[in-house]
């Protein structure tokens, strides 16, 4: 490994120490580098640096031909590197990419094999020493060195270590390669997968026929091209996370990232980590670099689900990037840029909270340039077996069933019932029915205990060997309040508008009967 002719041969113990710490560096690249031009022109440096090659090249096989071409080079050209190809058996490096045999050729000035395909050696008193790079038994590369005349010994003793370069080389090259394919693989299993979801949320595959629900469609076919920021208001479980969708995979953004995240589920202390990301050592835990959904979307739609949850001191922020576009990520002072639809949604009376000073309503006005109202399903009654028959069909599929038709007691118990969780409700009963189905038919009995009607269950007010009138004014009011509290989430104040009475007289009623309106706060 001598830097020149005249310099003595380097001792045993020194060259030892000189080959173990070349090694070492080859790991390293290998397992910092994720390119395999980059990886192997590493390498070359590090053999240019530590053993005084003069010049020396990488080929590697095509993938769509057995021609090795030159694919990092040191002391060449990218002239004549554009040369160096070699087809199996061509020359010296051909041959050795053939037969998987090393090859040394004390002086190329003395051997007619050597074609210089390259061109680029002027002075060929030099020694060359070429290596097959094998993996799984096949040749998928070469490497080669110019290096000075030597003694014998000397040279085999490169020729050894070379060897021993090339077959760590190649699994590393491997790796690389194996990565690329892998995510080529997976950018075109997501470019599918996007036309696919981009078709599933279209608004022409959302159910639902009445004059409400064209009103929705119409509204997503104005807004879809525009970058106008949405805001989805509905009640729990009317499908607004479908909305969004439909608008993203309506858009010119479709075929971009779209992130969701859900601000009603993420404590304070971490939403602003999740939407902006965070520099290493931010705060206790941040081992690292992270980014954030902003970041994320970048190019394509964030969609904020329960914004109205959303904490005051994350609201400024938001604010700010609604605004400006920018944001520094939590820990860092560096603004980052990005071109991100914003659609947002939430159950919550947004009025009401700005009033109470718990949303800003700078924010509020940012946020509803476009408003988008679904529906409750009790208020789209003729789209319920429409629901009810897509659910049919989607959960036939999911659990191997042929569920063929709903009963007509079945039928009248969903359309005598209120609905208070919506759509989200209506497809938990239809999964529930098809998957106990066992003849085909979705029966009233199969329905929830919620869903039950007297008439069905046979346990009308009045019983058989007759009440006294007083109980049983005061059992059919007892329904008549609790159905009113379910469909105002147990809210008191809100059932006694509906009633068309006072909170006193609703409350005192309440007390008489018995009534826990807390058990109903989680209805819808």
């Amino acid at each position: 490994m001598s830097k020149s002719p005249n310099r003595p041969p380097v001792p045993e113990d020194a060259r030892a120490k000189l080959e173990l710490d070349i090694l070492y560096k080859i790991s390293q690249a290998l397992v910092l580098q994720h390119d395999t031009a980059a990886l192997l022109n590493e390498v070359l440096q590090i053999m240019e640096n530590e053993m005084g090659m003069s010049r020396g090249t990488l080929t590697l096989r095509r993938a769509d031909s057995d021609v090795f071409q030159i694919e990092a080079s040191k002391g060449l050209s990218d002239e004549e590197r554009r040369r160096g190809q070699y087809a199996p058996g061509e020359g010296i490096t051909g041959r050795v990419a053939k037969t998987g045999e090393h090859a040394l050729v004390p002086d190329i000035s003395k051997d007619p094999h050597f074609l210089d395909r390259t061109k680029s050696r002027k002075q060929r008193a030099v020694a060359f020493l070429c290596v097959p790079i094998i993996h799984h038994r096949r040749v998928i590369g070469t490497m080669s060195i110019d290096r000075p005349l030597a003694a014998d010994a000397e040279l085999q003793r490169d020729l050894k270590f070379l060897n021993l370069v090339a077959d760590i080389l190649a699994e590393g090259v491997a790796r690389i390669r194996e990565e690329r394919e892998e995510r080529d693989s997976l950018m075109a299993e997501n470019r599918q997968l996007r036309v696919q979801l981009g078709d599933h949320y279209h608004p022409s595959n959302m159910v639902g026929n009445c004059s409400a629900m064209r009103h929705v469609y119409e509204q997503i076919r104005i807004v879809a091209d525009s970058t106008a920021t949405v805001l989805i208001r509905g009640e729990s479980g009317t499908g607004k996370e479908l909305v969004s969708r439909a608008v993203h995979y309506s858009s010119p953004r479709k075929n971009n990232p779209f992130v969701g995240v859900n601000c009603a589920a993420l404590p304070e202390s971490l939403i602003e980590s999740e939407l902006f990301g965070h520099e290493k050592g931010a705060f206790t835990g941040a081992l690292q670099q992270r980014r954030g959904r902003f970041e994320l979307a970048n190019g394509g739609t964030l969609f904020l689900d329960e914004i109205g949850d959303i904490a005051p001191s994350v609201q400024v922020r938001l604010l700010r990037v609604l605004q400006e576009r920018t944001f520094e990520r939590v820990g860092g002072d560096k603004s980052i840029a990005v071109n991100v639809r914003i659609i947002t949604a939430t159950s919550q009376n947004l009025e009401t909270r700005m009033r109470e000073g718990r949303f800003r309503e700078d924010l509020y006005y940012r946020l509803n340039v476009f408003p988008i109202h679904l529906p409750a399903l009790r208020e789209r009654r003729s789209d319920i077996m429409l629901l009810a028959d897509n659910f049919v069909q989607k959960y036939n599929g999911t659990y191997g069933k042929h569920v063929k038709r709903i009963s007509t007691a079945a039928i009248n118990m969903m359309m005598a019932y209120h609905w208070p969780g919506n759509v989200r409700e209506l497809e938990n009963c239809i999964e529930r029915a098809v998957l106990t189905s066992v003849d085909d038919v979705v029966h009233g009995y199969m329905l929830p205990p919620s869903l039950q009607t007297a008439d069905q269950t046979h346990t009308a007010i009045l019983p058989k060997d007759g009440a006294s009138l007083p109980a049983m004014v005061d059992s059919y009011e007892r329904e008549i309040i609790i159905d009113a509290l379910k469909q105002n989430r147990g809210i008191a104040a809100a059932a006694a508008r509906q009633l068309q009475t006072t909170q006193r007289v609703l409350n005192y009623r309440i007390r008489q009967l018995g009534i826990s309106p807390r058990n109903y706060r989680q209805s819808a």
